[in-house]
């Protein structure tokens, strides 16, 4: 494997513009490592010094291993946008991602989801448990850990971080804010995705980003193959983030938006003209029954999950969507 000469660590960043690519180079920038970012088009990222952008896509093998000299770690968390064209994009960027981490000796860091599991697992996941997933996205997901797993046992090491549904103040491609409220719109409306009184999961981004970044840091301490689960925040009756969102807003806006039903009912009528809404659909079942993930390993490996408030998170959120005054 090839070694790192300079004494200041270096990271790769895949998808550094979205959600958990950039609030994971904000945080390792922040400690102390400089960053080789991937973007694709015309994006103007603010001046960093330790933040180094390469223009390219991760489709592009030789763009990801120009950006990724001199990194010893690579943080795979690029996705093909809203949700398009999955089965022929997301398999072919990782295989390139993997490539690469042979050729350099990287680790590979991968943001994991519960779209692995079906409900032959539920209610409660831990790191073992089977992954028979009843969705063509979780299929994928399964195929793409067990590249990694391949990769694994050929001498590379890969840290999987498995969490719940993702939401964050730079974060507009997921369930809190296409389903529960609209971005860069005042909050007059919550619609709510959970079955009565089913609990659903819940992973602020920063604070996966935070995890993350403590298990790279001990990474020479894991399994070549190392998997652990977030807990994150628990909504023990599937109201618990809707109430959340009404707090915050009420507290900024002096009034207290109406939470209603997410309309299941009329997706069928409109997903076959949206592929966002198609793929939301595929996931319903994930509202329908309580699905936790067991920290237990998590916690045995750090000490502590880094964990916000959920009132400070869901009002750093709503700021970064244009959602607040």
């Amino acid at each position: 494997m090839i070694q790192q000469k300079n004494d200041t660590p270096k990271a790769l960043i895949l998808g550094a513009t979205g959600g958990i690519g950039r609030e994971v180079t904000h945080q390792l920038s922040k400690a102390g490592w400089l960053i080789n970012a991937l973007k694709r088009g015309a994006y103007h990222p603010t001046e960093n010094d330790n933040i180094t952008w390469f223009q390219g896509d991760a489709l592009n093998q030789a763009d990801v291993e120009a950006a990724a000299q001199g990194c010893c770690v690579i943080l795979h968390g690029v996705n093909p946008p809203g949700y398009k064209h999955w089965e022929d994009l997301v398999l072919p960027m990782l295989n390139n991602t993997i490539a690469v981490a042979k050729k350099i000796g990287a680790c590979i860091i991968l943001p994991g989801t519960v779209y692995n599991y079906g409900p032959d697992a539920f209610p409660l996941l831990n790191e073992l448990s089977l992954q028979n997933p009843v969705t063509k996205k979780g299929q994928i997901r399964v195929e793409m850990e067990r590249r990694l797993q391949d990769f694994s046992e050929q001498g590379g090491q890969v840290i999987i971080v498995r969490a719940g549904d993702f939401f964050g103040p730079n974060a507009a491609n997921n369930w809190f804010s296409q389903g529960l409220i609209k971005p860069n719109k005042p909050v007059k409306n919550i619609k709510n995705p959970s079955t009565t009184n089913v609990g659903h999961q819940w992973a602020y981004l920063p604070d996966v980003a935070a995890t993350m970044l403590k298990l790279i840091e001990t990474r020479h301490t894991l399994d070549a193959f190392a998997t652990f689960h977030m807990s994150g925040f628990w909504d023990q009756d599937g109201t618990q983030m809707a109430k959340a969102i009404r707090r915050v807003v009420e507290k900024h806006t002096r009034k207290a938006p109406n939470i209603s039903v997410f309309p299941w009912w009329l997706m069928p009528l409109i997903a076959p003209f949206n592929e966002t809404l198609r793929e939301m659909m595929e996931m319903k079942y994930l509202w329908q029954q309580p699905i936790r993930m067991n920290n237990s390993k998590l916690l045995a490996q750090l000490g502590e999950e880094p964990t916000t408030p959920i009132d400070q998170a869901v009002e750093n959120t709503l700021k970064g969507l244009g959602c607040l005054p």
